[in-house]
C-alpha cells in the first residue's frame, strides 16, 4: 500500500493499482475483491472528506470492467455529469491524492482533462456525454487511427432524458461511427426520476437468448460471406421490426437503429467484462443498458440514495451523517421554499417549476402541500422555461427555481419564450455566485452578465433573507415581464418568516451607509463583506458611502445621479463575473452621462475559478473583507 495513503485502508489489490495497465494484470476472479476494496476506500475517504458518494458506489463494477476491457486512455471514456467518477479517478493514478478531492489546489470533484489524460472531456453538467463521445468517434474515423480507437460514453437514466442526450442519440444513429453508450440505470438522479422515459427504462426487457442468437447468427453469416457490414442497417431494421411484431414491444433505441443490449446486472463485474469484450469490436452505435443500485455496498446509502448523493461527513460504522453545527438561520433555499408556499396560499395563480432539483431548491416544501401545483420536469431546463412561459401565457404566475449554472442551458428559451413575449415568469436563481467545492462547472457567476442584455428583463439580488421574501412578493404583486432573483447557496443572515410580506419598488436601490471619501455600490449578499471592510476603513479615518443596488436592471437612476453628484471614486462589488455585470453597467452609465469618475470593479475575474471553500475563493478573487478594505484604502491614497 502507498505510504502516503492518509486513510490507512487495508487492501491487498487496490494498493497495487496505479493505472489501468496494473488492473489488466489481475485475473478475472480477482475483480470482485477489487470492487469490494474500492467501495471500502470510498466509504473511508468520503466519510472524512465529503463528496458525491452514492453515485460512485453504484458505478464501481462498470468502472472496473471498462478499464479492464478497453485500452484507456487511448480508447476514449466520456463520463456524463461525473458524480459517479470517483472509482475512475482511483484507478487512474489518483488514489494517493484522493484526500485532496474537492479541496483548493487538489483533485477536482468531476472529470477534468487538465487533471488527467484519462479524463477525456469536462463533466459537471448533465446530458453532454453522447454528443461529445460521438464527436470523438467521428474524429477517430476521419483521422484513420490505427488501431481503431474505441469510444465509450457513460450516461445515467436521469441524464439521458435531457434534450441534448436525445439530439446525440439521433445523430449517432445517422453518423458513421463505432460509439458504445453505456446506460447506467439506477432509478435515481438526485431526486427520484420523473417522466415517461424513466418509466420505460424501468420496464424495458430484451431477451438475453435473443441477443446472443442474433449476435452469433450475424457473425456466422458474415464469416460465410453471406452478409457484409454494408448490409447491416437493412438487416438490423428488419430484425427490429420482426422482434417488435413478435414481442408487441418497440425498443426505443433499436427504433433509432442503435443496437441495444440489456438490461443486465451492472454489479456482476465478470459478466460485464464478458459482455463488453463481446461487443467491443462491433461496428456502428451500440447501447448497453445496465441496472445498478445507487449507493451499492453501503446499506444506509442503498436505503436513502437521495440523502446519500452528497451526505457530507459521516460515521462509516453507524451510517450517521455528521451534520455541521446547525446555523442560526435557515438556508436561502429554505427561505425561498417557505415563501413560495406562502405566496401560493395567497394566490391560486402561483405554480412552481423545477428541473430535477425539487429538494435542492426546497421547492419540495410547496410540493408536499400542493403537489398539483408543482412541476418537476427532470433534467430539462430549456423545457422548464418554455413550459413556464406557456403557463404564464394563460394567466398563471410561474416561479422557476433552477441553479444559476444550470439555467445557462435555457438561455435561448429565456429570450424567445419569455422575454420577447414579456411574460411574467419569475426566475429564482439558486446557487448564484461562487459555490465552493463543486468548482468551475457549478459556480453561478455568469447570470448577471448573461441576463443583463435581454430587453425587458428585470434582474435583482437580495442582500439578505428578508429582501428575498420581499422580492418574491413584489414579483407576484406587480406587473412585469420576466424577472430574475438570484441568491447564493448556504445559510442566510436571519429567519425572516415572522416578517410581513412587503412590496418593493422595482428598480430602486438603497443607501446603507453614508461617507465622504469613497462610494461603494454592491449587489446581493456580498454587501456584508463590504460593510465589514467599510467599518474597518472608518477606523482609519476613511468614510464610505455604501449603496445596495438591489436591482441590476433597471439600474436606479436616482441612485446613480446621487453617486455622480458626490464625485468620489467608485468601487463596484459583485459575486459574479466582472465583465458584463454591475461594474460594467455602472461604468457604462457614468460614461453615457459625461462623468469621468474613476470606477474600480471587484468581481470574479475573466477566467474560470477552480474549486475550494467559498471563503478561500473570495480571497482568491478579491471579494473577501480584507481585499475590499485594501481596495478602499489604496484608492484614497492615489
Amino acid at each position: 500500500m502507498a505510504e502516503n495513503n492518509p486513510y490507512n485502508i487495508q487492501s491487498t489489490l487496490l494498493s497495487t493499482i496505479n493505472s489501468p495497465a496494473d488492473l489488466k494484470r489481475l485475473a478475472p476472479e480477482q475483480l470482485p475483491q477489487l470492487c469490494d476494496e474500492i467501495r471500502q476506500f470510498l466509504i473511508d475517504t468520503v466519510s472524512q472528506n465529503p463528496g458525491h458518494f452514492a453515485s460512485s458506489m453504484g458505478a464501481v463494477e462498470l468502472t472496473v470492467a471498462i478499464h479492464y476491457v478497453f485500452d484507456t486512455p487511448y480508447d476514449r471514456l466520456v463520463w456524463d455529469v461525473g458524480h459517479q467518477a470517483y472509482p475512475h479517478k482511483i484507478l487512474t493514478g489518483r488514489r494517493d491524492r484522493f484526500d485532496t478531492n474537492r479541496k483548493m489546489g487538489g483533485l477536482s470533484g468531476f472529470p477534468n482533462p487538465r487533471e488527467s489524460e484519462y479524463d477525456t472531456f469536462s463533466a459537471g453538467h448533465a446530458s453532454n456525454s453522447i454528443s461529445a463521445a460521438l464527436g470523438m468517434a467521428v474524429a477517430t474515423e476521419l483521422n484513420g487511427d490505427d488501431p481503431r480507437r474505441q469510444v465509450v460514453a457513460v450516461i445515467g437514466d436521469a441524464s439521458i432524458s435531457g434534450g441534448l442526450a436525445f439530439e446525440g442519440l439521433n445523430n449517432a444513429a445517422n453518423t458513421r461511427s463505432n460509439l458504445l453508450i453505456i446506460l447506467n440505470d439506477n432509478d435515481m438522479s438526485i431526486d427520484r426520476n420523473v417522466g415517461s422515459l424513466h418509466s420505460y427504462l424501468a420496464d424495458i426487457t430484451t431477451s438475453k437468448s435473443y441477443n446472443n442468437f442474433r449476435f452469433r447468427t450475424y457473425n456466422t453469416l458474415k464469416n460465410l460471406h453471406l452478409v457484409t457490414d454494408r448490409m447491416r442497417g437493412p438487416i438490423m431494421r428488419f430484425n427490429n421490426s420482426l422482434k417488435s411484431l413478435i414481442s408487441r414491444e418497440q425498443n426505443i433505441f433499436e427504433g433509432l437503429n442503435i443496437r441495444y443490449f440489456g438490461p443486465i446486472d451492472g454489479h456482476d463485474v465478470n459478466r460485464l467484462v464478458r459482455v463488453l469484450s463481446d461487443i467491443k469490436e462491433m461496428k456502428g452505435p451500440r447501447l448497453l443498458h445496465l441496472r445498478t443500485v445507487k449507493g451499492k455496498g453501503y446499506e444506509p446509502a442503498e436505503r436513502d440514495p437521495g440523502t446519500w448523493h452528497a451526505p457530507g461527513r459521516f460515521d462509516p460504522a453507524t451510517g450517521e451523517v455528521l451534520a455541521p453545527k446547525a446555523p442560526l438561520a435557515p438556508k436561502y433555499q429554505e427561505v425561498f421554499g417557505n415563501t413560495l408556499l406562502e405566496l401560493a396560499r395567497l394566490d391560486k395563480r402561483v405554480v412552481g417549476v423545477t428541473a430535477a432539483m425539487s429538494s435542492g431548491t426546497s421547492m419540495n416544501i410547496m410540493q408536499a402541500s400542493m403537489p398539483s401545483r408543482v412541476f418537476d420536469v427532470g433534467i430539462s431546463e430549456g423545457h422548464a422555461v418554455t413550459f413556464a412561459g406557456g403557463m404564464a401565457t394563460d394567466g398563471l404566475r410561474p416561479f422557476v427555481a433552477i441553479y444559476s449554472s444550470f439555467l445557462q442551458r435555457a438561455y435561448d428559451n429565456i429570450i424567445n419564450d419569455t422575454a420577447i413575449q414579456s411574460l411574467p415568469v419569475t426566475y429564482c436563481i439558486d446557487r448564484a455566485g461562487l459555490v465552493g467545492e463543486d468548482g468551475a462547472t457549478h459556480h453561478g457567476v455568469f447570470d448577471l452578465a448573461y441576463l443583463n442584455p435581454i430587453p425587458g428583463m428585470t434582474i435583482a439580488s437580495p442582500r439578505n433573507a428578508s429582501m428575498l421574501r420581499r422580492l418574491m412578493y413584489t414579483s407576484l404583486t406587480t406587473d412585469h415581464g420576466p424577472l430574475a432573483i438570484r441568491y447564493p447557496r448556504g445559510a442566510a443572515d436571519a429567519d425572516p418568516s415572522v416578517e410581513p410580506l412587503q412590496q418593493l419598488p422595482l428598480g430602486k436601490g438603497e443607501l446603507l451607509a453614508d461617507g465622504a471619501d469613497v462610494t461603494v455600490i454592491s449587489i446581493g449578499p456580498i454587501a456584508s463583506n463590504v460593510a465589514l471592510a467599510a467599518e474597518r476603513a472608518r477606523g482609519q479615518g476613511v468614510t464610505v458611502a455604501h449603496y445596495d443596488a438591489i436591482f441590476l436592471k433597471p439600474l436606479d437612476e436616482a441612485m446613480m445621479q446621487d453617486v455622480m453628484r458626490r464625485g468620489r471614486p467608485v468601487i463596484t462589488v459583485e459575486d459574479g463575473c466582472v465583465t458584463g455585470g454591475l461594474g460594467t453597467t455602472v461604468t457604462q452609465w457614468l460614461a453615457e452621462h459625461g462623468s469621468n469618475i474613476k470606477v474600480t470593479r471587484l468581481g470574479v475575474p475573466d477566467n474560470f475559478v477552480n474549486h475550494g471553500s467559498v471563503s478561500e475563493l473570495y480571497r482568491l478573487t478579491g471579494l473577501d473583507p480584507d481585499s475590499i478594505y485594501n481596495t478602499i484604502i489604496n484608492i484614497t491614497q492615489l
